[in-house]
């Protein structure tokens, strides 16, 4: 038993390649000139945007390292309250994910030149 998408055979035979053939254009960039009559201004207004979000990533990312770090700390307390084994690890491996993020804090923004700290 076959199931046939199509019952004309010519019919799938002309459709096919012609939406192959027209997604080519359809998704195609504009090419022409670029236009420099913003200038200077839109510079200005991209820098104070990124750092605008940049504050807002830094604040948002201290809310969830904090976060992060009272379920990492409650996790090796309940750990160590049932004596399951690596409780070394699970402390190394939170300390040095709240080092990551520190420098995370720090480079991020040091990337564009500011200071938050």
């Amino acid at each position: 038993m076959s199931v046939t998408i199509f019952k004309n055979n010519h019919l799938q035979g002309v459709l096919l390649p012609g939406a192959l053939l027209s997604m080519p254009t359809a998704a195609s960039a504009k090419c022409g000139g670029v236009d420099y009559s913003w200038g200077a201004s839109a510079l200005s207004n991209a820098h104070d945007y990124t750092v605008t979000m940049m504050l807002y990533v830094v604040y948002l990312s201290y809310a969830v390292a904090a976060l992060v770090a009272i379920i990492g700390a409650l996790q090796i307390y309940i750990k160590m309250q049932t004596g399951e084994g690596d409780i070394t690890k699970s402390i190394m491996m939170l300390i040095g994910a709240c080092l990551f993020m520190i420098g995370a804090y720090v480079l991020f923004p040091a990337f564009f030149g500011y200071s938050i700290i």
